[in-house]
């Protein structure tokens, strides 16, 4: 017995290594890295979503499933002019909500009467699902669908497996016969107590749509690929770390902040003018998510004529041209920045990034000019391709008078991409001050702006 003690206690420190091994692999959020179809996601950074429905004739936020079919007749549909507006507001992508929670399907769909093929509407042949994503594509924007898991129309969800069939078939259509779905919003309000098969829903996504973004609050942790920002309010309230943990188990699922355009209303309302955010409303929402690592997600509603309503639009054109001219203020492209190998961190190219020394958890990336420049915003994105790395970090100018760097911002996390405000400040030098860092950092872009001289 004990010639083989030995033996056993040699299996046994293997077994341990082996099982802290794992832990420490779990445990290391900066080696969790995403997908490339997440950080390509993720450089599309503000999108829109679109709530158009039998609710949109019937002045309601929440169908019952009750609405006839008849109700839905735009007299004016035009998916052109949703597109151009959605292009000039400066967004990347659209998701359509084909169905919601009413269980009206936006297209001709095989598994149910409840749909546009029995409307007066193009004379039951229209399909709103196949026009809006060709007008999407022709305008150059990725376009994507929002399928509600909760049906309150159809009889089968009293059935969790039969509709579960019903949804998976209904999925089949929308993911095989619209071309590239950029994202899926699976959506789960309404839904408590209903045991849905997810595992299925993702399994007959992905046969079609291995790169599409799976949008699913963290509650569906294993089946999505981003996560819900978790208000309406288009504002992400804490540091921002694309990993995120789940009963112990970490994954890469970067925030999407969903917004509605006006107040509190997803769908149209009839006189409804003194709900439409303002532009100093929009750039605050804005710097609050995207400018906090997160995707802005802008809700729509197009009116009862099957339009946007002239004043969305034009709030749109603005929205676009104020983040375009803000864009166009970057002070370190314009000014020279110099100082060593620091040219791929201000070259206005987010292809293009600097690397702090291999191995490091601290380092400093200085901006140099040849006279003085005043600013009030820093722009910083960080290169997440290899994960998301930068703990700590604070933004320093150099005073000339007494000698030493002083901090204008601070913060944690950085990701994506981090807008930092503050009171404006002039200075020759800059830098970017990696305090912590879990590997060497990389920074796609370190950008400065004075923003109060262009609003």
């Amino acid at each position: 017995m004990t010639a083989k003690a030995p033996f056993r206690f040699s299996i046994f420190l293997l077994a341990f290594a082996l099982v802290a091994a794992n832990i420490c692999a779990q445990d290391s959020a900066g080696d969790i890295r995403p997908a490339p179809y997440q950080t390509a996601w993720q450089d599309l950074e503000f999108g829109v979503i679109i709530h158009f429905s039998t609710n949109t004739f019937l002045d309601r936020e929440w169908g019952d499933g009750t609405a006839a079919p008849s109700t839905f007749n735009p007299t004016a549909f035009d998916p052109d002019q949703w597109m151009k507006a959605i292009h000039d507001s400066g967004a990347k992508y659209v998701v359509l909500v084909a169905k919601h929670h009413d269980g009206f399907c936006l297209w001709p769909t095989q598994q149910t009467s409840y749909s546009v093929k029995n409307s007066p509407w193009r004379d039951g042949k229209g399909d709103v699902v196949g026009e809006v994503a060709k007008a999407a594509r022709k305008y150059g924007l990725k376009f994507g669908v929002y399928l509600s898991p909760w049906d309150r129309h159809d009889p089968r969800y009293k059935d969790s497996a039969a509709y579960d069939r019903y949804y998976n078939d209904e999925l089949s259509e929308l993911a095989s016969n619209y071309g590239d779905l950029v994202e899926f919003w699976l959506d789960g309000a309404g839904s408590e107590g209903h045991v849905y098969d997810f595992k299925k829903i993702i399994e007959t996504l992905r046969t079609y749509q291995p790169n599409t973004i799976v949008f699913a609050d963290t509650g569906l942790f294993e089946y999505g690929d981003a996560r819900w920002v978790g208000n309406e309010a288009g504002v992400v309230s804490y540091e921002n770390w694309n990993v995120i943990d789940r009963h112990g188990y970490r994954r890469w699922r970067p925030v999407e902040s969903d917004t509605p355009l006006r107040k509190l209303h997803w769908f149209w309302h009839p006189n409804d003018e003194s709900s439409l955010k303002s532009l100093p409303e929009l750039l605050d929402t804005y710097d609050k998510t995207v400018g906090r690592g997160a995707q802005l997600m802008l809700g729509l509603a197009p009116d009862n004529r099957g339009l946007l309503p002239e004043n969305d639009v034009a709030r749109l054109k603005e929205f676009g041209e104020a983040l375009q001219k803000r864009a166009q203020g970057n002070l370190a492209l314009h000014h020279g920045a110099g100082g060593d190998n620091v040219s791929a961190a201000s070259d206005g190219n987010p292809d293009t990034f600097w690397s702090a020394p291999e191995g490091s958890h601290h380092a400093v990336l200085e901006l140099s000019f040849d006279h003085p420049i005043t600013f009030d915003h820093a722009l910083t994105m960080e290169w997440l391709n290899d994960g998301q790395h930068v703990q700590k970090y604070a933004i320093e100018v150099w005073n000339d008078k007494q000698r030493a760097w002083t901090p204008v911002a601070s913060g944690e996390a950085i990701g994506h991409k981090k807008i930092d405000a503050f009171t404006a400040v002039t200075a020759s030098r800059v830098r970017l001050n990696i305090l912590s860092s879990t590997s060497e950092a990389h920074i796609r872009e370190f950008q400065l702006f004075n923003w109060s001289a262009v609003q």
